[in-house]
């Protein structure tokens, strides 16, 4: 992208701050007609002693001339210290505001996309993180340069360019002697920015890490229809982070204000330290040309330069892929039909499915889930069984077939009212960083504190959270893999859906735990269409019907004793399942206790 195309691009983004714009653009102009005090100033004062010298005057003539020019310059100095002071800190706070709402756009894209943008390997977590962070600071550096840097340096340097340049340079003590001055305001500067500044690096890694939190959530959060919760929370993150770094850049540009006052005290000390030579007799008249051009009108452009053309070199290469991150085509695609309450009758015809990678996981899949009942999903792992609930839920479409939701065309269906009403537990759930009560209630956010511990009750939760140190307030994070199961399984009960989609609900729980976490989900299965992935022979064998996948085809369909007697995969896949567990010795022990039994 060039540099043309990237402030057209900025365009939206910077307009809504147009009166801070027009503000900063006065400063501009009102601080380059500033700059012209010194050399009126300088020939003024030059013409007069020019003038006092011809007429043989001498010191104590031209002292009201001295007054004259000290009071000019100094309230000169006053007003010009101001100016520089509103145009750097209306320019940063610009700057700021872009950035915010460039970042902010950024997440809210990341939340409306599809689950194949983010598996495509340009697109990782920590890619994204990286094409964000880089990309929004260096097109702002690009905003900071135009207002605080190119117009200000280019304004003063039109007023240099009408003055004669001396040769000669000379280095008075005054100079020296600002020195001291200058160290020491720089050194309260730093005393006073350090609690501001550990302030500011935490807040950047919590936004660095709430972004990739949100990334790697971004399953949990559709399935709970929580895009517009997760996009305020990053947003008062992003908010704190703005006030600390309006606050930093505050600060820096008062002390910074300071210290160029200080350094324009010497200015006004050399001029009035020369006119008095030159008074004098002891220097020529030429030495008041010279210090003021090496102090206000030669050096700071010449340092500026070199810094603005390698920020703007960065501004080239991160602002694409930026930009590429907005323009990704692969927004979800939602209907508008929204029904009351949904059965989950599924029908799927003739369904196939390739990620973006070009990996087949479908071909050709025939089914019907029935409402109200369980329909389990057996094969092996590969054999598209999670692929298949990803589909049904909306995460991805197909590439050809069709599927019916209680008669109604899947993709006719808005996503955040079809995902309302849908309840989903993984092999692997999400814990977000909070307490324990903050991540049940991610399945009804205005659920009550009694709900919350009735869910977790369900889920066998409760008894183990009141043993932790802080209860309810306890960093889930921090919880076993087995209780974090449990947690998602209570959000499942809190959120109360009619249609529930179970892959491998226990896998990381222990055999008491999968025993009662069995019992809960039979109960809540009742009445509602269940879809269940899993490996557990006692949850298959309750399924009403049992469709069994081979290598993303579809092989085999019907109950547990008529797949069991065709024997085909479904018993290859039952019997491995009995032997590794082990059945034979496990029955028999099992008969032998209960036949000592009194």
């Amino acid at each position: 992208m060039s540099i043309w195309e990237i402030f057209q691009r900025l365009q939206p983004y910077v307009k809504p701050y147009y009166r801070q714009i027009i503000f900063a653009l006065f400063l501009t102009l009102l601080g380059a007609i500033t700059a012209q005090v010194n050399p009126w100033v300088l020939r003024h004062t030059v013409d007069s002693v020019q003038a006092m010298l011809d007429q043989k005057w001498g010191i104590s003539q031209g002292k009201e001339l001295l007054i004259q020019i000290s009071l000019i310059l100094f309230v000169k100095e006053i007003v010009n210290s101001l100016i520089v002071f509103g145009q750097r800190y209306f320019g940063e706070k610009i700057r700021i505001r872009v950035s915010s709402d460039l970042a902010q756009e950024a997440v809210g894209s990341i939340l409306t996309y599809d689950l194949s943008f983010f598996n495509d390997n340009d697109n990782q977590k920590g890619k994204l993180q990286t094409r964000i962070d880089r990309g929004v600071e260096s097109l702002t550096k690009l905003i900071q340069n135009f207002f605080i840097d190119i117009l200000p340096l280019f304004a003063n340097s039109a007023v240099a360019l009408g003055i004669m340049f001396s040769a000669n340079v000379y280095v008075g003590a005054i100079a020296l002697a600002i020195l001291p001055v200058y160290f020491w305001v720089s050194y309260r500067q730093a005393g006073e920015l350090q609690g501001v500044r550990r302030k500011l690096k935490k807040q950047r890694e919590n936004k660095s890490s709430g972004l990739i939190n949100l990334i790697e959530s971004i399953i949990v959060i559709k399935s709970f229809v929580q895009e517009n919760f997760e996009a305020k929370k990053q947003y008062q993150t992003q908010m704190e982070l703005t006030d600390s770094q309006l606050k930093t850049r505050k600060t820096n540009f008062l002390y910074d204000g300071i210290k160029s006052f200080i350094e324009q005290i010497g200015v006004v000390l050399i001029i009035i330290l020369t006119a008095y030579l030159v008074l004098d007799q002891q220097m020529s008249i030429g030495a008041i040309m010279f210090h003021i051009l090496l102090f206000n009108n030669v050096s700071a452009p010449i340092r500026q330069l070199h810094r603005i053309y390698d920020e703007m070199n960065d501004a080239l290469t991160y602002s694409e892929g930026f930009f590429d991150i907005l323009d990704a085509a692969s927004t979800e695609q939602s209907g508008k039909f929204a029904p009351g309450v949904i059965q989950g009758n599924y029908l799927l015809k003739n369904i196939s499915f390739t990620y973006p990678n070009g990996t087949k996981a479908l071909f050709n899949v025939d089914m019907h889930i029935e409402p109200g009942k369980t329909t389990a999903l057996v094969g092996l792992s590969g054999a598209g069984k999670s692929t298949l609930i990803n589909i049904l839920v909306g995460f991805y479409r197909p590439d050809s077939g069709d599927i019916l939701l209680d008669g109604v065309p899947l993709n006719r269906y808005d996503l955040a009212v079809l995902r309302s009403q849908i309840g989903m537990v993984l092999q692997k759930n999400h814990i977000f960083k909070g307490s324990v009560t903050e991540n049940i209630r991610y399945g009804k956010m205005d659920a009550t504190e009694e709900e919350i511990k009735e869910a977790a009750k369900k889920a066998y939760l409760h008894d183990q959270i009141l043993e932790l140190p802080h209860q309810y307030a306890s960093d889930a994070q921090l919880l076993s893999g087995g209780q974090q199961q449990r947690i998602a399984i209570a959000r499942l009960f809190l959120k109360n859906p009619p249609v529930i989609f179970l892959d491998e609900p226990t896998a990381s729980l222990d055999a008491i735990a999968t025993e009662q976490i069995k019992n809960s989900l039979d109960a809540i299965k009742k009445g509602r269409t269940v879809v269940i992935i899993s490996h557990s022979l006692s949850q298959i064998l309750d399924s009403d019907h049992i469709y069994v996948l081979k290598k993303g085809r579809m092989a085999e369909h019907g109950t547990h004793n008529e797949l069991y007697q065709q024997d085909g995969v479904y018993r290859e896949i039952f019997n491995a399942s009995a032997r590794s567990l082990n059945l034979d010795k496990m029955v028999g022990l099992w008969e032998t206790d209960n036949r000592n039994a009194p």
